[in-house]
């Protein structure tokens, strides 16, 4: 009896230490609300990821997104995702701009943000429109099939420019598989609108609806194109729970060893 009341012991203290370690190991389940994209297990990846999160805190405070509207958290993935196509090479290190599109405002605010992380400024705040079966003032639904006319969430890569139905336009290849691949075969592209702009907006409280283009003012869009085009970055954000569990783009960790070896 003695004997099976020490294996009981044993036993119950063995269950016990595997729940601790459990616990307290990086790759548990205490981790889940970081997003699955990754452990930091290693103490090297640890403090490459340390500094990684000082980096673009340091970006987001000197491009003074705050004050503009974007929360850190956005401009977070959006980053992430840059630094991952670059180490994927699909961005040249001679490229340094990004623009993000934060389809959790609706039309009627400013959800247009570009900076040039080189120089770490803002350089255009402004309007965009989503696309009109994607919702009227907040866009709710995303598609990546043809006809859908639904505005597509991820990351993108500019081509060229040229001249078509809605004048000077930017071509936008998209970057992740499932939800924006398409877009070039859809023609979203970036293009002006006269239903974007402050005066639109003033007058019907939002901005008109595109057919899935990110389309932005008449006023800005020969300046914004001109500075987006040929090989930058930009992201579409939305609030969809599928998309931030899926993109191999936004793993943080990736990324953080990344900008840590170069």
């Amino acid at each position: 009896m003695e004997l099976l009341a020490r294996k009981a012991v044993l036993t119950i203290f063995t269950v016990f230490s595997v729940l601790f370690l459990l616990t307290i190991t990086p790759n548990s389940a205490n981790l889940a609300n970081f997003h699955a994209y990754g452990n930091t297990g290693s103490s090297a990846t640890e403090s490459a990821y340390a500094n990684y999160e000082n980096h673009i805190k340091n970006l987001y405070y000197e491009c003074n997104l705050a004050a503009a509207g974007l929360s850190y958290n956005t401009f977070k993935l959006a980053v992430t995702g840059f630094y991952n196509l670059r180490k994927d090479g699909k961005i040249s290190p001679a490229k340094e701009h990004l623009a993000i599109v934060d389809f959790t405002k609706p039309s009627s605010e400013k959800r247009l943000f570009i900076v040039d992380l080189f120089t770490r400024r803002m350089v255009f705040n402004t309007y965009v429109a989503h696309g009109k079966n994607s919702g009227l003032i907040y866009a709710e639904r995303f598609s990546n099939s043809p006809e859908s006319l639904q505005s597509s969430l991820g990351f993108y890569i500019t081509d060229e420019t040229y001249y078509g139905q809605h004048g000077y336009s930017l071509r936008l290849d998209g970057q992740d598989v499932g939800f924006n691949e398409n877009a070039r075969s859809r023609a979203i592209v970036m293009h002006g609108a006269p239903y974007v702009g402050q005066s639109f907006v003033s007058r019907y409280g939002r901005t008109g609806l595109s057919w899935g283009c990110p389309a932005i003012s008449l006023e800005e869009h020969k300046d914004i194109i001109d500075f987006m085009k040929s090989g930058n970055c930009m992201f579409i954000y939305g609030n969809n729970i599928s998309y931030l569990n899926n993109s191999r783009f936004l793993n943080f960790n990736s990324a953080a060893n990344y900008l840590a070896q170069n």
